[in-house]
Order: C-alpha cells, then structure tokens, then sequence
C-alpha cells in the first residue's frame, strides 16, 4: 500500500487540466505518477473504449510503469493492463502512423530500420561522398603532415560520419526534407563544403530509405506529427481516446514531442508532464532541451507542483547536491549560471514512510589529489578489494562518464576475482567472445600470418587451450607460435616439415596445438559459407558455456545483417566490426537488463559498473565516482579540452558544431546565420557541453544513498585539472565540516 508523503499525495489531487511536476531525485516521482495514472484509470469519466496514455523515455521504463500501475490496479479491484497505454515517443509515434500510413504517403508494408542499419546506409553514402571531395580534409587539418597518417584518414571519417548523422537528425526534427534543405541553400547561396556534403548525404540516404520502403525512427515521430496535423477527424478520435496523458523525463523531451502530445491534448486537455531539469544529461548534439519543461512548468494556467522531498540520501549527500545547485546559480556566465535550478533537495521530515538513510559523513572522500589514470584505477580497485567483504548485503557502483574507463576497470576486477555486473556499451562477456571470434577471423583471412595466428590461439577460451591439465598455461606456446615463421608449416606441413615435430614441446602441449590445428582446419573449410554460418561453426568448437553460445549465435546475427547491407564485406570487414565490439568502440547489447530495467538490489555484494548516463534513475549505497577533471567535466576555459574537438582539425573547431549551427541558421532563416564567423558555434557548444556536464556531475552524485567517493585523473598526457565543479563541492565540503566542529 502506498503511504504518499505531502508532496505526493498534493499530486494525487490532480483531476484535470494541465499540471507541471519538478521531481528531485529520489522523490518517488515514479511511484507517484503510477499511483495517478491508476487513480485516473478508476475514475468514472474514463468511458470503456478510452485510456489513459504514459509516455515515458526507454523501454526499461514501460515496463516499470506497466508493473507499478498493474498493482494499484489491482488493489482497485481493477483488471491491469486495461484502460492505459505505456509507450515511448517512438513507440507511441509508431502506433499514430501504422493506423494511418497512407496519410503519410507510406504503404501498409513499410519497415522501419534499426539504427544500427541507418548507420551503416549512411556509412556506406559517406565512403561514395568523400573521395570526390578533394581538399576537404586538407582544409581542416591542424598540421599538413598528418594527411597521409591512417589513424588520421580513419578517424576523419568517423567524424564526418557523426556530422553527417547529427546534421540529418537535426533537419528532420525541423521538419525539413533533402529537397527542401536543397532549396534553403540554394536561396541563400550557401557554398560551406560541410554543409553541402550533408546535403548529398541526406538526399541518398532518403533514396536509399525509399528504395527500401522504409523509415527510420526520426522519421516516425515528424511522420507521426504530420498525420496528426493532415487529419483533423484522426486527431479528433485519438484525443478521445486518450483523454489524459502522463509524461515522464520531461526533461528530455524533444520540440516534435511536445509539439506531438500538444496536438494529442488540445487546448482544453489533460497533460501532466513530470521530470528534473537537473537531470537533462541527453541534450548535445540530440534534439532534446529541458527548456520545453521549463517553459511549460512556468506557463500561464498550468498547475505547479514540487516532489522536493527525498529519502534517497543521506543528508551529507544531499548537502553536496545542493551546493552543486547554489553554485552553478551564482556562476557569471548566464549559460552556465542556468545548467541547474531549484528546487533544492530537502531530507524527508520525522516519521517519513520513506526515510533517508542515517547520516554518514565519514562515507564522504573527496579526493583532492589527482593520479595519473592507471593509479586512479589502482586507488578505486584496492577500496572495493577493502570494503565489498565487509558489506556483502549493501550495493555498490562504479560510475564512470566514458565506456572505455569503466572497461578498464572492470577487467581488472574480474582479474581478482570481484564479482561485477556491467552496464557499459557492452558487458565483460560479450567483448571476451567478439574478442576470440575476431582473432579466429583475422586469423583465416591471412593464415600465413604468425602473430595473427598466435593472438587467434592466445584468444581461445582458457578450458580449450588447457585441455586437461589447467596448470599448463598457453603463455608459452603463445611465445612459441609468434616465432613459427612459416605458418603453412604448422598448419599444412608437407612431409619431414611439420612444424609441430620439429620444436621441443612435450606432450600435452603438443596435444593441444594439434587439437588447434584441426580446429583451423575446420574453419578454414567453412570459411567460404556464410559469415553467421561460419561464426556459429566457430562457437560451437571453441565455447562450451551456454551463455557464451547464445552471445555467439546473437553476433552470428549481428553479422549477417552486416553482410546483407555490405556486400562487399570480407573476413578482415566482419572481424574489424567484432573487434570494434570487443573494444567498446560499437554499442551491442548482450543478454543483460538493459532492455527490461535494472534493479541494483538484484546485485548487493557485486560492483556495478556503469556509465553515469545509464545509471539515471538507480541508486546504490555506495557510490565511486571517476576522472572528476576538466576533460570529463570541462567548465569552458581556455585550458579545456572537449570530446566533439577533434585534436588533428585546425583552431580546436567543432566541426559538427560549425555544421549544424549553419544548418540551423538556414532552416530558421536567419540571413546571417550561414556566414556567421568561424568559431562562433563552436564557442556556444562548449558552454552547451559544459552546461550538460554540470548536470551530469549532478546526477553522479544523486546516485548515492550512504557513502560516496570522488576521484579525479590528470589525464593520458598528464596535463588534465581537477574539475571546477568537482572543486567547488570539496571546498564547500571542508568548510562545512569546520564549521560543523
């Protein structure tokens, strides 16, 4: 039974009309949100054919609300899953255009793509676009030298491909085609290289979508807008429909979506948005802003609620969060005087249903010194090696802001033993099979290869390359196989010159390269089937636990949608895109909970590791929090460095930036706005990227229930500073202690 503290329960009186909510975190916005949305499925107006539609950000989130609202129906007496509608704006988007597609010009057959099939669609138009673009890397580049260098040419088009696929999202949440961004350049005479090559890409990439008859998911919510404005009586009935509509993570709403469930409300309607403008960590280079919660939170007629009360932390955590607040609010620069508001967050008072944790101020470190990157990890790691034996009924977390640093920590932690659950682009797991299959791979496309042979035998699973006898390490024969200098020799030796008898090895390891010579044998016959064919070949020799099975039948399909996008993809190709999974460099979800919701309390006596992205609504008891510095969480001086400025483009240009503030210009028609001079967009987007940061650093903090660790590193080169967020809380922290003394 849920016991509203005051501030819920002046939420649960809602009735109609437009309501605004500020949730702190940890205020049970969630909880509250369901209760009501179960209390408006119960109340008598809501007629049998009507429901009441949530709108949430994940799909982790649908299914926590569809749960929670399922069991304040039922305490009702009610049947669940009746009378309400949980979606995502794209899953909300898709019902809107698949009842109607032909308003929208679409057939009833048409598709939409996965992201991951959009991206390679684009990537493809790139790699056709650039070399007819001669000069433009040349125009950009910092030092001329660096032209012909691979890492430079490679990373040259991962950022045009990110530009290119910015660019177009942005265009399409302004509503405007390839034809139309045509004709806005044509008028103004813009001859930008950049933003003319995202102008082909974008006409290519929507023929290529045509060809197809397909859309991808930006496309679905402008299509879904557009159905609803073409068709009144379609709007009519959908308003009907759903008289009342519940939005969750405000915040991080988009201009289509509040233009989308605007429409859907009507003037007269019923909308409750609920976020935390604190929490708007999704905003750069997306079309998400926390101004449209803002604004509708101070806009004339909308009832103002605060869920300012939390029982999440500890007071001394809470007392960080709202300095953290109170100094960005006397910050000089506007921008960055506006990435927090209030309200502050207050300890829930005496008797609290839900009470905050007892206060725990020596669970506080903030760690003044810097460390090199290696010892911050050394530092981290020896603190949970203390503290997880001693709490094994608590949770705990590592929260990072970049995947590649929590990787590094977790592989060091499954090294020891800790057990850990990852919540990173992809887990532990899924990169140690993309790994090994990658190295088998490389390792039949250039057999002849000694050092690829070896690294495809060094990458096997431990039990296969032990066989019987686990005490005979492979490290060994690793040594040995990286000074066979004639491959065939070992793999096919002719009579008198077979490789394996000619080393001194003894038995059971000569077993076990045998046993890995007639694996490659195998392989080397499958190899001209299909790339999901072969990969699951491969699995099936090397893997004998189930899990590592289905991840290696899940890649299996992963590639062979590769190949049907790329035909002409070789051996090299797939165990480049394995490798780039093994590397965190590609997003691939595992088996994890990434798509059904987390729940830490599932986890105590394991280390979470997580991106503090992804840990946005999760709470632990325990909290470490890393590279607290001024690349992470730069602050816009001089001295920073940003992840969007690529270190080989002239000037520290964001080029991405420069682009899409041009586009924009365009779109809006502001006549100066393509000629604006260089640099100018870049300047606002790090205050926008330092303004996203403060708020993540927030959510950082937030996370934490009883004790919370602050580190920072100076960085790969040695030159990075503590953060100057990062520096202001730990004044502000040792003042208070004194002055609590």
């Amino acid at each position: 039974m849920f016991n509203p503290r005051p501030g819920q329960a002046e939420v649960l009186t809602y009735t109609a009309g437009r309501m605004g909510i500020s949730a702190v975190p940890g205020s049970g916005k969630t909880h509250t949100l369901s209760c009501l949305a179960a209390q408006l499925v119960a109340d008598p107006r809501l007629e049998e054919d009507q429901e009441v539609l949530i709108v949430t950000l994940v799909n982790s989130a649908v299914l926590n609300f569809s749960s929670r609202i399922a069991l304040f129906i039922q305490e009702k007496g009610l049947l669940p899953n009746y009378g309400y509608r949980v979606r995502t704006l794209h899953g909300l988007a898709h019902d809107i255009v698949r009842e109607r597609p032909s308003l929208v010009g679409l057939s009833d057959k048409f598709s939409i793509i996965e992201e991951r099939e959009s991206s390679a669609i684009l990537r493809s138009i790139i790699a056709n676009l650039l070399p007819a673009r001669t000069g433009l890397l040349e125009r950009y580049i910092q030092d001329a030298n660096d032209l012909e260098r691979y890492d430079v040419q490679k990373k040259w088009v991962e950022a045009v491909e990110t530009l290119c696929t910015n660019s177009i999202r942005i265009a399409k949440d302004r509503q405007v085609s390839a034809q139309q961004m045509d004709r806005l350049i044509a008028t103004s005479g813009m001859e930008d290289p950049l933003v003319l090559l995202v102008r082909d890409a974008y006409h290519e990439y929507e023929r290529a979508l045509n060809l197809r008859s397909s859309v991808d998911f930006d496309d679905l919510i402008s299509l879904a807008l557009k159905a609803l404005n073409l068709d009144p009586d379609y709007l009519r009935r959908l308003r009907r429909k759903w008289p009342f509509i519940l939005e969750d993570e405000a915040q991080d709403s988009s201009r289509l979506q509040e233009d989308i469930l605007n429409l859907l409300c009507g003037d007269a309607g019923n909308w409750v948005r609920v976020g935390d403008p604190n929490q708007a960590i999704f905003e750069t280079f997306t079309t998400a802003s926390p101004l449209y919660l803002r604004r509708f939170l101070e806009a004339p007629g909308v009832i103002r609620r605060n869920l300012s009360h939390s029982g999440r932390s500890t007071k001394s955590i809470i007392f960080l969060a709202n300095e953290l607040i109170r100094w960005s609010k006397n910050l000089s620069e506007q921008k960055l005087s506006e990435s927090l508001v209030e309200p502050l967050i207050y300890p829930v008072p005496p008797g609290d249903p839900q009470p905050n944790p007892e206060d725990y101020p020596a669970g506080i470190f903030l760690k003044k010194e810097g460390y090199s990157p290696d010892e911050e990890l050394n530092v981290v790691f020896r603190s949970i090696k203390n503290w997880l034996p001693e709490h094994p009924d608590a949770t705990c977390a590592v929260l990072v802001p970049r995947n590649d640093r929590g990787e590094e920590l977790a592989d060091r932690l499954k090294a020891a033993n800790i057990p850990i659950f990852e919540m990173l682009r992809s887990s532990n797991s899924t990169r140690t099979v993309a790994d090994s299959l990658a190295s088998i791979l490389n390792c039949l496309a250039d057999p002849n290869h000694q050092g690829k042979l070896a690294r495809a035998f060094e990458k096997l699973p431990r039990a296969l390359s032990e066989e019987e006898n686990p005490s005979t390490g492979n490290s060994e024969l690793v040594s040995l196989l990286k000074k066979c200098s004639r491959s065939e020799e070992f793999i096919h030796p002719t009579p008198g010159k077979d490789w394996l008898l000619l080393v001194e090895l003894n038995e059971n390891e000569r077993n076990i390269l045998d046993s890995f010579r007639k694996n490659i044998h195998r392989w080397q016959l499958a190899a001209s089937l299909p790339i999901d064919q072969l990969l699951l070949i491969i699995g099936q020799d090397i893997f004998t636990n189930s899990g590592d099975l289905a991840l290696t039948h899940k890649l299996a399909l992963s590639l062979e949608r590769s190949a049907s996008q790329e035909s002409t993809w070789q051996l090299p190709d797939f165990a480049d895109e394995l490798t780039k999974i093994a590397t965190n460099q590609r997003k691939f979800l595992g088996f994890d909970e990434d798509d059904t919701g987390f729940d830490p309390e599932k986890h105590k006596g394991e280390v979470v590791i997580s991106t503090i992205h992804k840990a946005k609504g999760l709470e632990w008891d325990r909290v470490y929090l890393l590279s607290a510095n001024n690349y992470d969480f730069p602050f816009a001086q001089a001295y920073d460095t940003y992840i969007s400025e690529k270190w080989f483009i002239r000037d520290h240009l964001n080029l991405e930036a420069e682009t899409i503030g041009k586009i924009d210009a365009l779109i809006k028609g502001d006549q100066a706005g393509p000629f604006l001079p260089e640099g100018m967009a870049t300047a606002q987007s790090r205050l926008d990227y330092a303004s996203e940061r403060i708020r993540l650093f927030y959510v950082g903090i937030t996370r934490a229930r009883r004790e919370l660790c602050i580190t920072w590193n100076t960085g790969r080169r040695g030159d990075a500073k503590q953060s100057i967020p990062f520096e202001a809380i730990r004044s502000a922290w040792e003042e208070h202690n004194v002055a609590a003394i």
